[in-house]
């Protein structure tokens, strides 16, 4: 068959509270996920082994790397003899906390069981994905805004898409989700508040003072430590953007703006320095 190219979408965090940690030392929290217009190509061909080779080479293409493990599980899990070579066109910026790696490698998972005829089930594909990684479900089964919560892999479709054009901005720093557990400053005590409720109300009755729920545990410590992203979230909101906030572990950082003038703008002003997208109003990853 001719190469089968796919887009694979990234995410952006619009509030992520940590919770707790589990006797297994991972940590639980709540988020919504969005969708973001960022995104990788991957490139399907038949193949007799797993390979891939990918337009980034500071990036592995071994078994440590997302794409071939996705596709190595799926092969173990369904006794397939098939095998695929894929080329990742690396374009969303990993250590950014925009889920890069785990939209590409739930990509791989969605396509390998149609292109090897497994026909697995959500339910066997949701823990596939689980042992991939915690965001990987999310890229694997849902289209637009969805609540998490566990470890982000427990998800709510929340049935709606954001009334607001999305610039997101990746300040040249590369974060590790590791580093970024091991220095966030915990306030497990506090009450949460209830995302899904207060998502609604912002985007069907504009209570844009419910913003300030939507606080990111990873900000106060990554801005400490990372003070050109600090910079990047207040330029943002001097720019005309209704909310600001760091995305995932970081080091992007998005900003919501209800007119898209504005956020044209804003992304001009971006882009000379930095790696800039901008999302329109209403998108979500049915544009695949």
């Amino acid at each position: 068959m001719p190469p089968l190219s796919v887009k694979a979408f990234a995410k952006i965090n619009i509030g992520l509270l940590i919770t707790g940690k589990r006797d297994d030392g991972y940590h639980t929290l709540e988020t919504v996920f969005a969708p973001i217009n960022w995104y990788d190509v991957l490139e399907f061909s038949d193949s007799d082994d797993i390979s891939m080779s990918c337009s980034n080479a500071s990036l592995p293409v071994d078994d440590s790397n997302l794409c071939i493990r996705a596709a190595k599980s799926l092969k173990t899990f369904s006794g397939s003899t098939k095998g695929v070579t894929m080329r990742l066109h690396k374009q969303v910026p990993f250590g950014a906390g925009l889920g890069g790696g785990s939209s590409d490698a739930a990509t791989v998972l969605r396509i390998l069981n149609g292109l090897w005829r497994i026909d697995a089930s959500p339910a066997e594909l949701h823990a596939l994905a689980v042992s991939l990684g915690a965001d990987v479900p999310y890229f694997l089964e849902m289209k637009a805004l969805a609540f998490a919560k566990g470890i982000g892999d427990e998800l709510e479709d929340l049935g709606f898409t954001l009334p607001y054009h999305i610039v997101t901005v990746f300040p040249e720093e590369h974060i590790a989700t590791v580093w970024a557990y091991r220095n966030f400053y915990r306030r497990f005590d506090r009450q949460v508040p209830d995302l899904r409720m207060l998502l609604r109300e912002l985007c069907f009755n504009g209570k844009e003072e419910f913003f300030p729920a939507f606080e990111n545990d990873f900000e106060a410590a990554v801005f400490d430590h990372f003070p050109a992203v600090r910079e990047v979230k207040t330029a943002l909101l001097e720019t005309g953007s209704v909310f600001a906030s760091l995305s995932g572990s970081g080091s992007a950082v998005f900003g919501l703006f209800e007119q898209e003038a504005d956020a044209l703008e804003a992304v001009k002003c971006f882009s000379t320095k930095y790696r800039t997208c901008l999302t329109p109003k209403g998108f979500s990853m049915e544009q695949e």
